[in-house]
């Protein structure tokens, strides 16, 4: 797997469709921002009406493989061109477009993503950055040489409780982290292990173009709704990237935040309920060793992933033994004290006895996709940029390769890109991309 010099060393032009941006950041900072948008139902709608709400933003394309989800994005502004294929419509803009959103599924985020940044475009893409390890590294690496302004769609980043919890804990508020758990109730998507791909499946409808929804996945036929488009795709290796993927870039980022943290893990092992070569398991548990920052305890720490419906001990933590836990969260366990941050929730700090009660500021909400359109037309990065979007999201995908080795230590070798005691782990780090969909090389 290639270092940030062997991708730089080896690069070529890539077989981009898009050329560099019209719009210069920070020359005029009375003009609009030219936005197109890839995905334009459920999140993607939902990112597209938020970038709407800021005056300087302007749409100039609108983006989705299945045309019947595009009816709701059509009724916000009905003169922005319609597209199938993003590519064509970042051919046809490139002279018009200045940013990109992303909101498709995972398996195309990494692909949409670098032809839109080595085209000098601004780029918000939703979580996971990607779906394997290495598109997380070559996207963040893309970033930086393009020098744009990137975010990932970690919108509650933003939000006052995480950054509320993320400066407390800053503040010495608990004193240094000794252990981090964190969680998600969901249920593992594809609920059983046993689940694979329908045995008579049906064509697609005739406003969805398969063989672009597919994109750099293997084909398979349209299973029917719901079971991959566009709901069902979650579940599928193939496709997404299981419960961590889905909430393990939100729910631990609080905890990259407070911590500062934009490291790799030494090392990690995972327990599951089982699982095949379809779906991902229905319950994890990851376990994590992170190198320490200046806000834990030691040279190391240990951080644990559980989701499924799977809760923590509080053993060793400043909890009452009748306080529950919510649902999904984290907990961050102090030298005097321990904090509960719940997901989209206020955060609850607990004290040991005698302790100080220090007073903790509350941070007010930003509005997180405005801070990056503010970015782009400044010039000025915000936080949650691909800088830290690219090591959050490989934290979480590196748990979704020692799931493929149950109960097996796996040592990371971050600067190598490398499993460094399992050889057969590394091909999970990537992925073979079917042919004309294979990922431009680093410029």
């Amino acid at each position: 797997m290639p270092t940030r010099r062997q991708f730089l060393q080896s690069s070529v032009a890539a077989a981009s469709v898009l050329v560099a941006p019209a719009f210069v950041r920070g020359q005029n900072l009375n003009s609009k921002l030219q936005l197109a948008c890839v995905g334009c139902d459920g999140k993607g709608l939902d990112d597209i009406k938020q970038m709407l709400s800021h005056e300087k933003l302007h749409p100039v394309g609108f983006c989705d493989v299945d045309l019947a989800r595009t009816e709701n994005v059509k009724k916000l502004n009905p003169d922005v061109p319609i597209y199938q294929d993003w590519r064509e419509m970042f051919a046809e803009l490139a002279d018009t477009c200045d940013a990109v959103t992303v909101s498709t599924p995972d398996h195309m985020h990494a692909l949409i993503t670098l032809n839109a940044l080595q085209g000098g475009k601004h780029v918000y893409c939703q979580k996971p950055l990607t779906h394997n390890v290495s598109e997380a590294r070559q996207v963040r690496l893309q970033a930086e040489s393009s020098d744009v302004i990137t975010r990932l769609g970690n919108q509650i980043h933003s939000h006052t409780h995480y950054r509320t919890a993320a400066a407390g804990v800053q503040s010495g508020a608990i004193g240094k982290i000794k252990q981090v758990h964190s969680w998600v109730g969901t249920p593992g998507h594809g609920k059983s292990f046993h689940i694979s791909r329908p045995k008579n499946p049906v064509p697609p409808p005739e406003t969805v173009n398969w063989d672009h929804w597919i994109g750099v996945a293997p084909m398979r036929p349209y299973g029917g709704d719901r079971i991959y488009h566009p709901w069902g795709w979650r579940d599928w290796q193939d496709f997404g990237s299981g419960a961590l993927g889905d909430f393990g870039c939100h729910i631990l980022d609080p905890v990259f935040t407070a911590l500062d943290f934009t490291a790799a893990p030494i090392e990690l092992k995972a327990d599951h309920t089982g699982m095949n070569d379809e779906v991902w398991p229905a319950q994890n548990t990851i376990d994590y060793v992170m190198p320490g920052t200046p806000y834990t305890v030691g040279e190391t720490f240990a951080l644990s992933w559980n989701d499924g419906g799977r809760l923590p001990s509080t053993k060793g933590s400043h909890l009452p033994s009748n306080e529950a836990l919510p649902a999904s969260g984290s907990l961050l366990i102090g030298e005097t004290g321990s904090l509960v941050i719940p997901h989209v929730g206020a955060p609850r700090w607990y004290f040991a006895d005698g302790a100080d009660h220090p007073e903790i500021e509350t941070l007010p909400d930003l509005n997180h996709y405005h801070g990056w359109i503010d970015g782009c037309l400044s010039g000025k990065q915000p936080s949650d940029g691909f800088s830290y979007g690219g090591p959050l999201t490989e934290v979480a995908l590196l748990g979704n390769v020692a799931v493929r080795f149950r109960l097996q230590t796996l040592k990371w070798d971050a600067e190598n890109l490398r499993i460094t005691n399992l050889e057969e782990a590394n091909k999970w780090l990537t992925r073979d991309y079917r042919d004309g969909w294979e990922l431009p090389a680093l410029t």
